[in-house]
């Protein structure tokens, strides 16, 4: 493993916010491909642990992913890319659902498969992460 403090590693990106809709609801927004599809990306996601699947991410083609943790309607990771894993984690909260998003995998000694330095990218994505959770909290609470 080495050293866990390494000096490359950067701070996962993560966003919470409290959506208007019940926990169900959210969990198909973020764990079926359409829900998915709806705010993020084109893909062709299914709940199954260890199911490979692509992101249709526009210009960069298709990414691979991998789901690595499913425990509905409270808990889904999956790895993105070959760094990358993202995970939603939605809490109960009586009707609404406080929802949180990692993205992590960060490390500024990284380059993506596009060349693009990891510290450089983290940031445009921080704030493209924003829109996104933005468009999540649309469809859900539509």
């Amino acid at each position: 493993m080495g050293n866990n403090n390494s000096q490359g590693t950067l701070p996962d990106i993560r966003q919470t916010l409290v959506l208007n809709a019940p926990i169900q609801k959210v969990w198909g927004a973020v764990a079926t491909s359409d829900g998915i599809a709806a705010w993020f990306m084109p893909n062709d996601f299914r709940a199954e642990l260890g199911y490979e699947f692509h992101l249709e991410a526009g210009p960069f083609g298709k990414s691979p992913c991998k789901v690595t943790v499913l425990d509905p309607p409270n808990r889904l990771s999956f790895e993105w890319g070959k760094d990358w894993s993202l995970t939603f984690e939605l809490v109960d909260l009586e009707g609404k659902t406080e929802f949180t998003l990692v993205h992590s995998g960060w490390d500024a000694d990284k380059v993506t498969e596009f060349g693009q330095p990891h510290e450089e990218v983290r940031d445009r994505m921080s704030g493209g992460w924003i829109g996104l959770v933005a468009n999540l909290s649309k469809y859900v609470e539509a």
